[in-house]
């Protein structure tokens, strides 16, 4: 027979896993309610997106977030699968959906028309009379859900909990390849993964075939036989790219380096990155003679 202190932890313990089972049992009611409850234009949007996420990703998992003490009912839905997919708010005049990680999407659509000025969220508005682009937006949401289960560990196997070095920069063994990159970025921390996935994705999309691989706890990208031509690395308040031979472009991107034809692009967390800019210069280092790296 254990003690009555023990047997009365045993008791919380049960109470808190039942509460908390309650609790995400409830989530679904909570949607539905949140969803009817301005009985408008506004409520079959936001079912609609619901349904769509779900077909979408079958398993994904809704919760409802930052409620307040004063009215349980209120919250926003939340659509999550290995780390939130997107949220979707309500608005007096709008329906907003943010994605978690949107930055690192690609959203050749054009759907994400707010949140804009980071490096993380990004959302898209939608007003009445707006349809949605089902194909896109559940484009989006797969992409998404993908993204997380890559961050999650459960498309390439890495070490766990890789250290991170000074400035959060993660130590990632040297190798070549897609894997090395990717475990790289999985262990960037808080907003700067986000950062790093969207370069990777601009500069894939920039130059296919690209040829990636990790030196010196650094992701490296370059054109085969003719070298490496940019890199990207974690610093306590940025990421800094690399341009090897960034005095040849034109703009000559704006951080000087102590190497004569380096130059840096430095990338805050409040940042918005010019895409547009990065990926001319990714294009002209891209055509570049490239760093051997030896």
């Amino acid at each position: 027979m254990g003690s009555k202190r023990s047997r009365k932890a045993g008791t919380k313990a049960t109470k808190k896993t039942t509460a908390a089972k309650r609790g995400r049992e409830s989530f679904p009611r909570l949607i539905d309610a949140r969803i009817e409850e301005p009985d408008d234009w506004r409520s079959r949007t936001l079912a609609r997106v619901r349904d769509l996420i779900e077909q979408t990703v079958p398993d994904v998992v809704e919760e409802v977030k930052w409620r307040k003490p004063s009215n349980a009912m209120a919250g926003v839905p939340v659509w999550i699968h290995h780390g939130i997919i997107c949220t979707g708010e309500i608005y007096k005049d709008k329906v907003k959906l943010t994605f978690a990680k949107g930055a690192a999407l690609e959203d050749p659509a054009g759907l994400f028309n707010s949140s804009l000025e980071g490096n993380v969220r990004r959302a898209i508005d939608l007003q009445e009379g707006d349809e949605i682009a089902e194909r896109a937006f559940t484009s989006l949401v797969r992409a998404a859900a993908a993204l997380n289960a890559s961050s999650a560990g459960t498309r390439y196997p890495k070490a766990a909990n890789p250290r991170l070095l000074a400035g959060g920069n993660p130590q990632i063994a040297k190798a070549d390849g897609d894997a090395p990159v990717e475990a790289y970025m999985s262990a960037m921390p808080d907003w700067k993964r986000a950062v790093g996935r969207r370069l990777d994705a601009l500069i894939v999309r920039t130059v296919p075939g690209v040829r990636k691989a990790v030196k010196w706890n650094s992701p490296f990208y370059g054109i085969a036989d003719r070298g490496w031509f940019l890199n990207f690395r974690c610093f306590t308040t940025y990421v800094r790219v690399a341009f090897f031979r960034g005095t040849s472009l034109h703009p000559v991107p704006p951080g000087e380096s102590k190497h004569e034809e380096a130059r840096y692009l430095d990338i805050r967390e409040d940042d918005r990155l010019d895409e547009e800019q990065f990926v001319g210069w990714v294009k002209q280092a891209s055509e570049l003679p490239g760093w051997s790296g030896t």
